[in-house]
């Protein structure tokens, strides 16, 4: 077995050390917040005691033919995004993640993927960061990539510990952290109706298309929409807010009866312009939050086929709100998702990285403060209390003027000093 030790600090300011590929198979559902399922996690590690840092998830692609080149993607991705901070890894952790397919052992795919980890060691590699490990995880068990020794390290693999055995486990107790459970089951929260009511949810986008596109592509009437999409949401927000508290297991269910095939559609079809899913955004503190975040999640679900490009813009919000209000395993739930309906969403695009390396969202929620002060012809007040963030020095290293930059604009500058261009004009969901 690969001696190595990572100190990392994934449940608050508590350290912990972790020895060895066991611990650290043990480790990734706390890194993560969630068990990924057909994943690719890298993890960036700093310093010779090996701190936590950056990470990233990609679901793994189905064909070989693509592993060359996202390899090199997520590589550069992780590397270069890390160095952008000023924080160049000193080593990377590499997780394989995927359950046996039918009539396949754990092993059998252990090995099916192991040219994937090998391009993912040489892309790093290539680019002077080392893998420190590189482990398959699969059917409950965990195999190492990099050990060689077949005393510590199995062809059979080796048995995930219990859980809540582990140290790891134990800190994150300690700490007040859960596992929110599977990959799988927290995008299905953010999937499509596949229900009978997904028929009349599509012919109500139909109708809301045929109404409120031309008006979009007019001026005049794009403005229209716009304010009529934000009262609208709004309204739907203090409905799910004053509605009786359901369980959790019913609180979606109960949120989709709450809102009507046109009142979604209507919505859904307004935030896919850029200035009004903007204006949207600024609903992401204080007790407007929760519902909003409920909101974007109804809407998500009502983006059933063949609008699922369509549902980039709410699950973006719900990413946004999510790192917002701390919870980043749920912002990269959404931000990813958005990302596979729509890889160009630029707006996805940054806040996935963002969140991914571990920023402050301070930086933006003080954009779209300013704006939304702009606009009320209000002057800025200093914050009194500060609202919570994912790294609170990350902001005094460099201020974004408030005013009139956009969501965009505020996270590209944060990340690497300049301004990127949106890829589409004010009229685009982008």
């Amino acid at each position: 077995m690969n001696q190595h030790h990572e100190s990392s600090g994934p449940v608050g300011e508590q350290q912990i050390t972790l020895r060895g590929p066991a611990e650290l198979a043990d480790a990734l559902p706390y890194l993560m917040g969630f068990h990924p399922n057909d994943s690719v996690v890298m993890v960036a590690l700093h310093g010779g005691r090996g701190r936590f840092g950056g990470r990233l998830r990609l679901g793994i692609p189905q064909s070989p033919q693509e592993w060359a080149s996202v390899a090199e993607q997520l590589a550069e991705c992780l590397i270069k995004g890390s160095e952008r901070r000023g924080e160049r890894p000193d080593a990377i952790v590499i997780f394989l993640c995927q359950d046996p397919a039918r009539g396949e052992s754990g092993s059998q795919t252990m090995e099916r993927l192991r040219p994937l980890a090998q391009r993912l060691r040489t892309a790093c590699g290539a680019l002077d960061v080392p893998v420190l490990e590189a482990l398959c995880i699969s059917g409950g068990r965990y195999w190492s990539y990099c050990c060689p020794d077949s005393r510590c390290c199995p062809t059979e693999g080796n048995q995930m510990a219990l859980p809540g055995t582990s140290v790891m486990a134990a800190a994150a107790a300690y700490a007040g952290i859960q596992v929110r459970g599977t990959l799988r089951e927290m995008e299905a929260r953010l999937e499509p109706l596949n229900t009978g009511a997904a028929a009349d949810q599509q012919r109500a986008l139909d109708s809301a298309g045929a109404e409120l596109v031309p008006k979009i592509l007019d001026e005049a009437g794009r403005k229209d929409v716009a304010r009529e999409t934000l009262g609208l949401a709004r309204r739907l927000m203090k409905r799910i807010r004053e509605a009786p508290v359901a369980a959790p297991s019913a609180s979606d269910i109960n949120d989709d009866r709450l809102i009507s095939h046109d009142e979604a559609a209507a919505v859904i079809l307004g935030l896919q312009d850029r200035e009004t899913r903007d204006k949207a955004a600024e609903w992401m503190e204080g007790p407007e939050a929760d519902s909003a975040l409920r909101l974007w999640r109804a809407l998500s679900r009502r983006c059933v086929a063949p609008y699922e490009e369509h549902a980039a813009a709410p699950l973006t919000l719900a990413g946004w709100v999510s790192w917002s209000t701390g919870d980043e395993p749920g912002a990269r739930v959404a931000l990813g998702l958005a990302l596979r309906v729509d890889p160009g969403y630029t707006f996805a695009q940054l806040l996935h990285e963002a969140c991914n390396q571990g920023l402050d969202p301070e930086t933006l929620r003080r954009c779209l403060r300013g704006e939304r002060n702009a606009r009320a012809g209000r002057r800025p007040r200093p914050d009194r209390t500060r609202p919570r963030s994912v790294r609170p020095t990350a902001t005094r290293r460099r201020k974004t003027p408030s005013g009139s930059a956009r969501p965009e604009a505020a996270i590209s500058r944060r990340r690497s000093g300049r301004v990127s261009p949106s890829r589409r004009g004010s009229r685009s969901g982008r």
